[in-house]
């Protein structure tokens, strides 16, 4: 029994205008990102996706696109074993 799960994981939020600043953004971006990676994604792995809405606001949607095929099934994230 394998523990990978090959689904993509994302942390996503939309936030009206006022409800954001460039620099709360930026901080919820790289607090994102850390998380993704925290579950086991390499930082190249880690995909950031912001839309900038006309109204003023925006989404943000932070990544891991997984690989179909980890490996064995005594294969983890990161490379280490069972």
């Amino acid at each position: 029994m394998s523990l990978y799960q090959p689904e993509p994981v994302e942390i996503s939020t939309r936030m009206r205008p006022g409800e954001w600043t460039e620099a709360s953004l930026e901080e919820l971006v790289s607090t994102y990102r850390q998380r993704i990676v925290e579950m086991g994604a390499s930082v190249t792995d880690v995909v950031t996706d912001i839309e900038r809405g006309d109204d003023g606001s925006v989404r943000v949607a932070v990544s891991w696109d997984k690989p179909a095929n980890a490996g064995g099934e005594d294969a983890v994230t990161g490379g280490q074993r069972l």
